[in-house]
């Protein structure tokens, strides 16, 4: 029987190279989506998978989720929340405690549902970001919901063995989530500041998370990977 993966999020950008990734190494994708069903269709068909409708925030569409794809063998949490970028003071508390609210209630709600059912051999990834680690302007609400997702899945590590758990925290990615606030110029900064002289992909990082996921790191668990071109490396902002 093919294993199956559960990835939420899933109908365009990192969630979508993510299913094609685990598609093409054995697994059977349920395709998450929330609001587009054409992009979300057309990965599913791609993939041989199911798209599946369901807002990950939501315990009781959580479980219907669940109940529709079956208890998986690997989840990854990729669902974004989009978030407010601008500065602090201008914020409104509703649209800062939005997004990280909206990240950890995802992130809860499904780890819930899904851990108890996980075969020994499971495997849960959760998509962060390197904004948990940096400090850029309008930027508060997104690094501290990645930040609070980062220390909940090191808790969730701590309780889930045999399961594995572990984060995936990418830079910068081109995606069509981000296409609005790159520009050529914004691009070429990111890539200046990065040892491999370029800017993430979508299939960067999903190759990443299959790796996790597909059992070839059963060791590895609780930990956080950056997926960043070695932008760290010469201390990018």
């Amino acid at each position: 029987m093919e294993p199956v993966a559960l990835i939420t999020g899933a109908g365009r950008g990192i969630g979508a190279a993510t299913a094609r990734e685990l598609s093409r190494r054995g697994y059977r994708v349920a395709v998450n989506y929330h609001r587009d069903a054409a992009a979300a269709a057309a990965v599913a068909a791609e993939t041989g998978g199911t798209a599946l409708r369901a807002d990950v925030r939501d315990p009781a569409q959580v479980a219907g989720l669940l109940a529709a794809c079956g208890p998986p063998d690997v989840l990854v949490c990729n669902a974004n929340i989009t978030p407010p970028f601008e500065p602090l003071l201008s914020m409104p508390w509703e649209a800062f405690i939005g997004k990280v609210q909206g990240e950890l209630a995802a992130a809860y709600h499904l780890t819930q549902a899904v851990l108890p059912e996980m075969p020994p051999h499971g495997r849960i990834v959760y998509v962060s970001s390197l904004s948990a680690e940096l400090t850029r302007p309008g930027a508060a609400a997104h690094a501290a919901a990645k930040a609070a997702l980062d220390a909940f899945a090191r808790h969730v590590a701590a309780e889930a063995s045999p399961v594995t758990v572990n984060v995936v925290a990418p830079a910068g990615v081109r995606t069509e989530g981000s296409a609005a606030a790159r520009t050529p110029e914004t691009e070429a900064a990111l890539a200046e500041r990065s040892v491999l002289g370029r800017m993430i992909e979508p299939d960067d990082v999903a190759r990443v998370i299959a790796a996790v996921a597909d059992g070839g790191m059963p060791a590895v668990t609780g930990v956080r990977i950056p997926v960043d071109a070695g932008y760290r490396v010469l201390g990018g902002p």
